[in-house]
């Protein structure tokens, strides 16, 4: 009878994409179990590589759309993914308004907006989504999701009556929250945000004090900008009726998630829970034999919400081994025996420089694979 392999790795940082690693750990099944049922699921966490993942896994279509970038006037192409059958489109917040879309001399969180996040959304409301599932990482904004919301038609006005420029530095001189013209469609979409952060959005743990800086915040802009956003929070509860100031993940992303809190039925949940959940990973488990995962680097921080811990943790439920592959094993890795991992498989065969193990990682992770599934031959 052969063998079932559930292969579900995140990608391998700068070497391979998850959909790459799964073949890359396939062909080592295939040399050892030709007749092998494998079945391939490309993971992430809910950070980067999130979208590349679920398209793959689902094969669903790559969207682009020309949204403004984290400085208004400056456009950007974004893209996000969008699975028809399901009417769900799949984004990272990042896309749009990541610190990695603007070089470090013009950071600047009194001016970054998250506006074209909120056009991102449009574009996929506009396709006839109905359900919108957006990763929260990597900001280069601290504006509490006001762009996002401004791009969705709310107006955000001083107390003049005139609408607030872009940019958390604006926010201080908010007086009220016009919800007339914000996008009727935001009612009726599920809206589920990706975020492993639980900083509130506030304080000295919140988005300012704990992120600003490496968005190019000054303690002195740091100060500003928590002000700003402890005011904007302010008149969110009176207006709205809810109180987000502390909410915990209301800090993510420069306060994004308490504006997607605030202006649509959005609800935060750890990545790799929803990662999981769409990729229906319980009922390919379920089935399988051998389970197998890894990325780039495991270490203690791996049971924190990561991919692999992700994956180990369902096939626990399962009562099914877990073999994991990493390009470098760090500290305490050890503790990951205890979250259902059977094995963990560090994939260099000699020393190498980084660009070669970088450059050699599918040959690595697919020999590596091959003689795990030697092992597993002797017992079958």
């Amino acid at each position: 009878m052969s063998k079932c392999f559930v292969i579900a790795p995140d990608s391998f940082k700068e070497s391979l994409s998850a959909k790459e690693a799964c073949e890359a750990l396939a062909k080592g099944v295939r040399k050892v179990f030709p007749d092998a049922k494998i079945i391939n699921v490309p993971m992430a966490d809910g950070g980067e590589g999130t979208v590349d993942s679920l398209i793959d896994a689902l094969n669903g279509k790559k969207i682009e759309v020309e949204v403004n970038g984290p400085l208004a006037g400056e456009k950007v192409t974004a893209y996000f993914g969008y699975m028809a059958d399901t009417k769900t489109a799949v984004m990272e917040m990042a896309k749009a308004s990541g610190i990695g879309l603007l070089a470090p001399a013009k950071r600047n969180p009194l001016i970054t907006s998250t506006y074209g996040t909120g056009e991102m959304m449009a574009a996929a409301m506009d396709l006839g989504a109905e359900k919108i599932i957006i990763g929260i990482g990597g900001s280069v904004t601290n504006d509490g999701g006001a762009g996002m919301a401004q791009a969705l038609g709310v107006k955000l006005l001083d107390a003049g009556g005139v609408e607030l420029p872009l940019g958390g530095g604006a926010l201080g001189k908010l007086a009220t929250i016009d919800l007339t013209n914000l996008d009727p469609r935001l009612a009726k979409t599920q809206i589920t945000v990706a975020s492993d952060v639980t900083n509130p959005l506030i304080g000295e743990h919140g988005a300012s004090h704990v992120f600003g800086p490496q968005k190019g915040a000054t303690p002195e802009m740091v100060a500003q900008l928590d002000a700003n956003l402890a005011h904007y929070a302010a008149v969110i509860k009176k207006t709205l009726q809810k109180d987000l100031a502390n909410y915990p993940g209301a800090g993510a992303a420069g306060g994004l998630g308490a504006g997607l809190l605030a202006f649509t039925q959005a609800e935060l949940k750890p990545g790799i829970d929803i990662v999981v959940e769409i990729n229906q990973l319980a009922e390919k488990i379920a089935q399988a034999d051998y389970v197998f995962t890894g990325e780039g680097g495991m270490d203690f921080q791996t049971k924190f919400g990561k991919a692999p811990y992700g994956v180990a943790k369902v096939a626990q439920r399962y009562g099914k081994p877990v073999f994991a592959f990493a390009g470098y094993i760090g500290q305490d890795v050890d503790v990951l025996y205890d979250e259902g991992m059977t094995a963990i498989f560090g994939i260099l065969s000699k020393a190498q420089s980084l660009e070669e193990a970088l450059a050699s990682g599918a040959e690595n992770l697919s020999r590596t694979s091959e003689n795990v599934c030697r092992v597993l031959k002797v017992n079958a």
